[in-house]
């Protein structure tokens, strides 16, 4: 388990992974299953990662989001509006994420360079 257990980190993923499961309509068992946990200790776990008694590593929200229809960093995002960012800008084609970006960087007058992570 990761070091993020009682961090801001923690307490946003905690909030959206049981916001973006619910929406799924999956129980917590399925959507640990479906993630690759054993179907013994599956709901369990996605209960503690659920109310933040522990945090999931990186590999496993990974494979949440993948489940979950969502990209990895939106379970990491603490601002609703960001988030709500990250899941359209992940459904775009990637034609449409350049054009995108290209938009937001104008009407924030900044310029990232296309290489930038």
């Amino acid at each position: 388990m990761s070091s993020l257990h009682h961090s801001s980190a923690g307490i946003v993923l905690k909030k959206r992974l049981k916001e973006a499961r619910l929406r799924t309509g999956l129980s917590q068992e399925q959507l640990g299953v479906e993630a690759g946990l054993d179907l013994m200790s599956a709901s369990a776990r996605m209960n503690r990662y659920e109310t933040g008694a522990r945090v999931p590593n990186f590999a496993l929200v990974e494979a949440l989001a993948k489940v979950l229809n969502v990209p990895t960093p939106y379970l990491y995002a603490a601002d609703d509006s960001m988030a709500r960012m990250i899941v359209a800008f992940g459904m775009l084609s990637e034609d449409e994420k350049m054009a995108a970006l290209e938009f937001v960087e104008r009407a924030a007058r900044i310029s990232i360079p296309s290489d930038a992570p």
